[in-house]
């Protein structure tokens, strides 16, 4: 195996280790690896459209994180409000606490707005459920769609 696609392979890894340990970007690893890749090789496998077509979907990955958060505590009875402070307490958590406030951030966000609003704590408890629930669901697409870049990476390389 050469070293080029080691190199890879390392990166892939660590991306989707990251992707569930939200201590790495686990796109951009991902995407970085066959960027290395690309060089490495003088870009003799891959091109200016593929290069784009991953990047794409590592814009889309990146949404997927407040969309599903979003939509998670839409489903579970949360506000548009709630949904609000999901996102801001997911980017609030992960500044307080690090990687665990990727999910804490979010449940607390949407649970404490929900209370500003006088809404009583089973239903807002239930919203910042959600928002875990969309956390986890988002998390399952971006693991998905990261797998798709990979065999997509390794079918060009081929």
């Amino acid at each position: 195996m050469d070293v080029a696609l080691v190199v890879a392979v390392i990166f892939f890894v660590a991306g989707l280790l990251g992707t569930v340990l939200p201590v790495l970007p686990g796109a951009i690893l991902i995407f970085a690896g066959m960027l290395i890749y690309g060089f490495m090789t003088r870009f003799a496998a891959l091109d200016v459209p593929f290069f784009i077509l991953q990047g794409l979907i590592v814009i889309i990955i990146f949404l997927v994180d407040y969309i599903a958060s979003a939509a998670g505590t839409k489903r579970y009875g949360g506000s548009k409000q709630a949904a609000w402070g999901s996102v801001i307490g997911t980017i609030l958590g992960v500044i307080i606490l690090g990687p665990i406030g990727i999910i804490i951030g979010p449940f607390v966000g949407a649970v404490v707005v929900e209370l500003i609003r006088g809404i009583k704590m089973i239903p807002a408890v239930r919203a910042g459920f959600g928002t875990i629930m969309g956390i986890l669901g988002g998390t399952l697409i971006k693991i998905g769609a990261e797998i798709i870049m990979i065999v997509y990476f390794f079918m060009r390389i081929s």
